[in-house]
């Protein structure tokens, strides 16, 4: 899907606002984002994302002197460059993609072969909740969230580094499931090497309509004639793609060393539930909603729905390691309101280098033994993240539509 932005009337809409949130701070900081730019070789891991292709797009006006770009998924860094080069993109003359992944043993040779960087940002994650449902695909978590960043801060190609810079989430703070503890984690691992270098973070919700979110399957179930499913009881924070570039420019390349950025949207004004979304979207294409009570009436109305109707099953949450509500600070938290006019800038502490390295061996001595459960992973991030509140439930997205 190509993604959506404020030029789209049906985002707009959503969002109740035509232009970006964070023009009028990208533009009255033009000139220091410039200075802090242009001289430097930079590194995107993760370009090939949505809130990477975002970010890499807010960059290149800014002329930096090399721009490095790697992402496991090679379509889409093979889409990313096609986009750039056929649009009006003017890329520096050093300029280069590799298809390989931050989690394995390719990434250090690659930035060893092809450094010195100045500023390293990373853009790769398993972002989904739905991933902690078997150890297997939480132990690629633990690697691509956490272990990998701290191996490449750890290796020597990465000692010119004036600026390292981690993508974040609201589900961090103060985490109710694992993902979200993985997140917490990185953060930590980041701000571990802040005495040597400006290492910042950003913090948001739901991009609309990025690759895999909720809002994006919509527009799938609808090409392919499916029931449309979503919670009913859970709200959410949204941006839009230029909005998330723009956002992690500010904070990458604008802020102190351990500084999280987050966008100034608030309750009242802001959240949206998924259901409302649901509803707004089909409209948007003609239909109402029908609303079934299960899985299976859904998919048995498309046999005699009315013409402007789509079958939609919208009902409470009842999944693993679902927030219901998103923060993106910590009661007690000071956060800086005013550096910014559309973003709120807090700065977080120097971490516990002692738990961190006790995380990052019981996961290896783990990880050694070629087989392992999911509890015990669950336990070890519990140890390492004491504020996680996770609860079992026995059910993942997975077995839901």
């Amino acid at each position: 899907m190509y993604p959506r932005d404020l030029d789209d009337p049906l985002l707009s809409r959503l969002l109740g606002r035509r232009q970006s949130l964070f023009d009028g701070d990208v533009g009255s900081n033009a000139p220091a984002l410039s200075a802090a730019i242009r001289e430097s070789r930079v590194l995107v891991v993760g370009a090939a994302g949505s809130i990477g292709q975002a970010f890499v797009k807010q960059l290149l006006p800014f002329a930096p002197k090399a721009l490095h770009l790697a992402d496991l998924n090679e379509n889409m860094l093979v889409e990313l460059v096609r986009d750039l080069r056929s649009g009006n993109a003017s890329l520096p003359k050093d300029f280069a993609t590799f298809s390989v992944d931050f989690a394995g043993p390719e990434f250090g040779a690659m930035v060893a072969a092809n450094g010195p960087f100045d500023v390293f940002l990373n853009f790769s994650a398993l972002k989904h909740v739905r991933a902690e449902r078997d150890p297997f695909s939480l132990m690629r978590m633990i690697e691509v969230n956490v272990l990998a960043l701290a191996s490449y801060l750890d290796h020597p190609a990465s000692q010119t580094l004036k600026r390292a810079f981690s993508v974040s989430t609201d589900k961090s703070v103060r985490p109710e499931n694992l993902m979200g503890a993985t997140k917490n984690l990185m953060e930590r691992v980041l701000f571990a090497h802040s005495p040597r270098l400006t290492a910042n973070s950003a913090r948001f919700a739901n991009v609309a309509f990025s690759a895999g979110s909720l809002l994006e399957g919509f527009e799938y179930r609808l090409q392919k004639s499916q029931p449309i499913a979503a919670p009913s009881d859970v709200r959410r924070y949204f941006i839009s793609h230029a909005e998330a570039g723009q956002l992690c420019l500010l904070g990458a390349f604008l802020c102190q060393t351990r500084d999280v950025v987050f966008p100034k949207l608030n309750p009242q004004d802001h959240l949206m539930s998924f259901e409302a979304i649901a509803r707004a979207f089909l409209a948007s294409h003609g239909f109402d909603a029908l609303a079934c009570a299960s899985e299976e009436e859904a998919r048995a109305r498309f046999k005699d729905r009315p013409a402007k109707a789509w079958p939609c099953v919208f009902s409470s949450s009842d999944t693993t390691g679902e927030k219901l509500a998103e923060e993106f600070l910590r009661p007690g938290d000071r956060p800086d309101l005013a550096r910014f006019a559309e973003a709120g800038v807090v700065q977080e502490t120097l971490p516990d280098m002692d738990l961190l390295r006790a995380f990052r061996q019981e996961i290896g001595e783990i990880k050694a033994r070629t087989s392992w459960g999911k509890n015990e992973l669950a336990q070890a991030i519990q140890r390492a993240v004491p504020d996680l509140l996770h609860e079992e439930r026995g059910k993942s997205l997975d077995q839901k539509m």
